[in-house]
């Protein structure tokens, strides 16, 4: 059974027991997160939301909060003497599903 969810504007492929990484929660490690906006139930029974499916939730439990590997931001005008170089850092959370609840 899999389901597709919707968190942080993205959506989601998910099954039982997979890890995911998800913009970051506002949850601890070890804690216990549900996704309640499912848009679509696969498996036997096949269930399409409009635009979300009734009652289905997904939860999962964080195991791990970090950030990702750091890109640069670099802006250049040609002959303006115009450089801005710039870091950025996304911070992400590892989410490990627990159940899909249809």
């Amino acid at each position: 059974m899999y389901a597709i969810i919707e968190t942080g504007g993205k959506q989601v492929k998910v099954e039982a027991g997979q890890a995911i990484y998800v913009e970051k929660l506002n949850a601890g490690e070890g804690e216990t997160v549900t996704f309640d906006k499912v848009l679509f139930v696969g498996g036997d029974d096949v269930k399409v939301g409009s635009p979300l499916v009734e009652g289905a939730t997904v939860t999962g439990k964080v195991e791990k909060q970090g950030r990702q590997k750091k890109i640069i931001v670099f802006k250049y005008k040609a002959k303006k003497n115009n450089r801005k170089k710039q870091g950025h850092r996304q911070p992400y959370t590892k989410v490990v599903i627990d159940a899909i609840n249809a």
